[in-house]
């Protein structure tokens, strides 16, 4: 006899109140209507008491005010309200996303450097933010660094100029001006050319086994065409603005110009780049480990540089393994 007739043979004598298939799709049955019927009540519910079930509440006046983010006032809906933190989630994220993503791949490669001093600094920096919980992280920053710095009477001036007080950090910011808009063809046109160079190379790789021209080419057009279109274009198309402290009546102190982030978005931004990119250095780290020592050995013996062997032999291989758990760091920053 065969096992699936064996197989068979037992489930027919098993009776069905003991079957393992039955019971688990009873389960299921009893667990939809379950749902059903705490849904139903609810419902029931709601009508007794003259309600409805609805997002109707969005329109509805918030009363409160939000200071950070798009302009926001009390008589605007919860719907502008949920804006403006959808605003103010994608600014953090995509900054966060892009300082600990540079941040994370030094410190990464730094650990794994012959250098004793980089790589015990990089070590203990990556233990010590990994194993403090970030709400502790984040309320250091905004109590024991942002508010402890100096008023803006006698702020901290970088260059720049950035200007570091209690009320948080101004920067300068690219403002736009009215030939902008006779410039940004220009801009179009260079990043069309580099993605078809950039295509050209892919198709020509594949059909050769060859690599192709490298990677710098195709970014000339990126820069040279829009740099012919700013001589060509009458004006400045963007101008770099810088931030300036002005003395209101009174003789109080105010930044006009440039970009200010507030002391909470600074220390929220500086919290969770500073947390995220400890993690982030871990994957790129177990990344570059990942990659066999033999491609390393070969490279050094056909003559590569270590900037080389890291650049184009390393990390690209590298990138299968940090890519996966990168996505997750992103989640996590975002969340």
């Amino acid at each position: 006899m065969s096992q699936r007739a064996a197989i068979a043979k037992h489930r027919r004598a098993v009776p069905f109140w003991r079957d393992e298939r039955v019971l688990k799709a009873l389960a299921q049955i009893v667990f939809v209507i379950l749902v059903l019927a705490v849904g139903t009540w609810m419902l029931s519910n709601y009508r007794e008491r003259g309600r409805t079930f609805s997002f109707g509440f969005l329109d509805e006046e918030a009363s409160f005010d939000l200071a950070e983010g798009i302009p926001f006032s009390p008589t605007d809906s919860y719907a502008r309200a949920f804006l403006v933190g959808v605003v103010n989630t994608a600014r953090v994220a995509s900054l966060g996303i892009v300082l600990a993503t540079l941040l994370g791949l030094v410190t990464g490669i730094a650990r794994l450097s012959g250098n004793w001093l980089v790589s015990r600094i990089a070590s203990v920096y990556i233990e010590i933010i990994r194993n403090t919980p970030l709400l502790v992280q984040l309320f250091f920053l905004y109590f024991a660094v942002i508010l402890k710095l100096p008023d803006l009477q006698e702020c901290l001036v970088l260059p720049g100029p950035v200007y570091l007080s209690q009320r948080g950090i101004a920067l300068p910011w690219p403002r736009s001006t009215a030939s902008f808009g006779s410039w940004w063809p220009f801009l179009g046109l260079g990043l069309i050319a580099t993605m078809g160079l950039l295509v050209a190379r892919a198709r020509g790789a594949k059909r050769t086994g060859r690599p192709g021209f490298n990677l710098l080419w195709a970014g000339i057009p990126l820069v040279a065409i829009p740099a012919l279109g700013w001589f060509l274009v009458p004006g400045s198309p963007l101008l770099l603005e810088p931030p300036e402290l002005v003395s209101r009546s009174g003789g109080v102190l105010k930044v006009i110009g440039g970009t200010a982030l507030s002391p909470e978005f600074a220390a929220l931004l500086l919290g969770l780049v500073i947390y995220t990119a400890a993690f982030i250095a871990e994957v790129v780290r177990a990344g570059i480990l990942s990659v066999p020592l033999g491609q390393t050995e070969a490279a050094r013996a056909q003559g590569f540089t270590e900037g080389q062997i890291l650049r184009l032999i390393v990390l690209p291989q590298a990138l299968r393994v940090i890519i996966p758990p990168l996505i997750s760091q992103y989640l996590n920053l975002t969340k």
